[in-house]
């Protein structure tokens, strides 16, 4: 049987009209927004690829499940619904939801960190690097060799190097590490996945040393699907299977449900530590919600239970890394850069390679997010200097990022490969005048989380 074509495993039944702008209109609002991306009206943007958190599009079972959504204030069954499916999937004991994933990590890591602490990650990223050093505590980024070189091919570029991790529990000790986190896929590092044989590695050093192991769970059903199809011993696996025993490895995870939850809006925080449990509820309550509801209509629990069980079906599993693949292939052969091979939720380009004449300290990757906004319509997200570096308060001078990345985030089920041909295009004619694009000047910045509202202005 020769090559077919992708298609969507679903039906349309519902449309959302897109508005179309003029590249003068689109120039007026780039300068409005400061050329930040986030600071854009949703209205003005052709195709959305800023994130693939929350922005996905429902089933008809998940629109069902809303309907039969409890509201009560404390022990609903939607919960309980939600507590089986997350057992069932996940193996933890105690489940805590929250509205999102950060709202988990926040009140993990306040109760488990404290200052002068070490957090070792393969890549951590934003929220998860802030709301640790919100603590007082260190974040530490450990991804392995071939995570730090965009053009490399490596099945497992998310992979952890394990010899760094236990270098930097012996220099802080073993005391001074509260927890090792994995994200899986690594967000930061590409969207590339975790080995099992790696959270297998990870596991053993934090035994050794009686460090707890979480998983930061965004997006465990793409990492447990290129498990099953890159590494040995689970071609005969169902992405289930495969997920049951990564959890298996761990002591407890965090989770925006945003991302392979499908929904668009919830999280949670589970693991099998009663006496941890006890603290993070005490938390909860005070911040989100009673511990039934954790910030949470009774509805987004329903529909974020089916969506974890939606998620691991292999058709759509199929589609979604095929899909992103398809797009991280047409662009190679258009000569674009990207981290290689393409992730499961995102294509990133290494702005850096295509834009050599921009300096990190003028943000090729924020320059590149603002022309294709400029060109297209097309609203995507800087991941590097800008995102993880740092102004000195002192002589201004910035402390660039190890990757200068821009990312393509697909959001699930919402775009058909017409719109991906479309960003294809526009990709492609910008490419081409790559040599004239210029950098850009950060003139205002928030101290924690600077991404999200800096302004900028162009060199």
């Amino acid at each position: 049987m020769g090559h077919r074509s992708i298609i969507e495993p679903f039906r349309i039944k519902c449309v959302e009209p897109i508005r179309m702008t003029t590249r003068a209109q689109r120039r007026n609002f780039l300068e409005e927004a400061a050329y930040n991306p986030f600071l854009l009206h949703a209205d003005h943007v052709l195709i959305d690829l800023l994130t693939d958190s929350g922005t996905g599009a429902m089933s008809a079972e998940q629109w069902a499940s809303i309907m039969r959504g409890d509201e009560s204030y404390a022990g609903g069954r939607s919960y309980y619904r939600l507590l089986d499916v997350i057992q069932s999937i996940f193996g933890f004991r105690y489940v805590l939801p929250t509205h999102q994933g950060r709202a988990a990590e926040r009140i993990l890591f306040s109760s488990m960190c404290k200052p002068g602490d070490v957090v070792p990650n393969n890549t951590h990223f934003d929220t998860t690097r802030a709301n640790i050093e919100e603590t007082g505590a260190q974040a530490v980024d450990l991804p392995t060799a071939e995570g730090r070189l965009p053009a490399a091919i490596h099945p497992f570029k998310g992979n952890m190097d394990v010899d760094a991790l236990e270098t930097v529990i012996a220099q802080a000790g073993a005391d001074r590490v509260p927890l090792v986190v994995l994200t899986v896929t690594n967000n930061s590092g590409g969207g590339q996945p975790v080995s099992m044989a790696n959270i297998r590695a990870v596991r053993a050093v934090c035994n050794r040393h009686r460090i707890p192991l979480y998983i930061d769970a965004c997006r465990f059903a793409e990492n447990s699907w290129f498990i099953r199809e890159r590494e040995e011993g689970y071609a005969g696996k169902t992405p289930r299977e495969v997920a049951r025993e990564l959890f298996s490895y761990a002591d407890g995870c965090t989770m925006s449900a945003k991302k392979d939850g499908l929904v668009n809006i919830g999280g949670f925080l589970a693991c099998n530590d009663e006496a941890l449990v006890k603290r993070e509820s005490r938390l909860l309550i005070l911040t989100e919600g009673f511990p039934t509801y954790g910030g949470l209509a009774g509805r987004d629990l329903e529909a974020m239970a089916t969506g974890l069980e939606e998620v691991l079906h292999e058709d759509y599993l199929h589609y979604r890394i095929a899909s992103t693949a398809y797009l991280g292939d047409h662009l190679t052969r258009i000569g674009v850069p990207i981290v290689q091979p393409p992730g499961g939720h995102a294509i990133y380009i290494d702005a850096a390679a295509m834009l050599p004449h921009v300096p990190a300290r003028l943000f090729p990757g924020q320059a590149l997010v603002a022309e294709l906004y400029l060109e297209g319509g097309i609203r995507a997200v800087e991941i590097g200097t800008v995102m993880f570096g740092s102004t000195d308060a002192q002589t201004g001078e910035e402390t660039v990022a190890a990757m200068e990345l821009v990312r393509l985030a697909i959001p699930r089920r919402v775009y058909t490969q017409s719109h991906i041909d479309y960003v294809c295009e526009v990709l492609s004619d910008v490419f081409a005048r790559r040599d004239r694009i210029a950098g850009l000047r950060m003139v205002w910045q928030a101290p924690p989380l600077r991404h999200f509202t800096a302004r900028f202005q162009p060199v």
